[in-house]
């Protein structure tokens, strides 16, 4: 009889850490950051049909990095768990913190319990009635939570990005910018693409509006190709 291999709980912890953080890493980067006209969501995404980004109810948006089918259906998830809280009790009821905490205990248990975790990492967005009271929830692999000001930098080398979106809004007020700032910088953030209007094609932009002009109470709007390619030819 052979005998089994001991791996020891802190070994086996780190060895699940690294993969799910190796295969985050590959994927294209997102940024969301809150400005002056709402949240907006912007990814490196060639795709026109795969979202990265994506409204789960009102005031609350979904963004992800990682491997598409995991983060896909928790997304699913989300939207089903919004719609019958607020069916059941009000659409006050469903708030961001509220859909986060649901995201941290299903990440969490996959991760402690499941043979492999999650390669995914979350954004859950709420917008609030000025950038103040924006919620920016980052929601990793392993379950953990936080609550970001201003910005949230997913995947790539997460690190640099960060150092060079600091770098773009040092000394600049990130609450008072308007929308069409934000994605400009965004694009030069994000390494698979530039600020020529022809490099539309390769963001997947969407944003939640402050103010709304139908007055509707869904504030979630993806912007197309014509859209973002006028903002970035703005900026020249």
């Amino acid at each position: 009889m052979s005998a089994q291999y001991y791996v020891s709980p802190e070994q086996l912890m780190k060895d699940r850490a690294d993969f799910a953080r190796k295969g985050i890493a590959r994927g294209r980067a997102v940024i969301t950051a809150s400005c002056s006209d709402g949240i907006a969501l912007i990814a490196e995404n060639p795709s026109g049909s795969l979202h990265k980004i994506g409204e789960i109810y009102d005031r609350i948006a979904f963004a992800a990095v990682g491997k598409y089918n995991e983060f896909e259906s928790l997304r699913q998830a989300g939207v089903r768990y919004a719609d019958t809280r607020g069916y059941s009790y009000s659409r006050f009821d469903v708030t961001g913190r509220g859909l986060a905490s649901v995201y941290a205990q299903s990440l969490g248990g996959v991760f402690t319990a499941d043979a492999k975790p999650f390669e995914v990492e979350l954004a859950v967005l709420e917008l609030g009635a000025t950038p103040e009271t924006d919620t920016l929830f980052s929601l990793n692999f392993d379950g953990s939570i936080a609550e970001m000001p201003g910005f949230i930098i997913m995947g790539g080398d997460t690190a640099a990005l960060r150092e060079t979106w600091n770098t773009i809004w040092q000394g600049k007020d990130l609450a008072s910018a308007g929308i069409d700032e934000v994605i400009r910088a965004a694009a030069l953030v994000l390494p698979g693409v530039g600020e020529s209007a022809q490099d539309a094609h390769l963001l997947e932009v969407a944003m939640l509006e402050r103010s709304t002009s139908t007055g509707s109470h869904r504030h979630f709007r993806r912007l197309d190709d014509h859209t973002i390619s006028r903002i970035l030819g703005a900026g020249k």
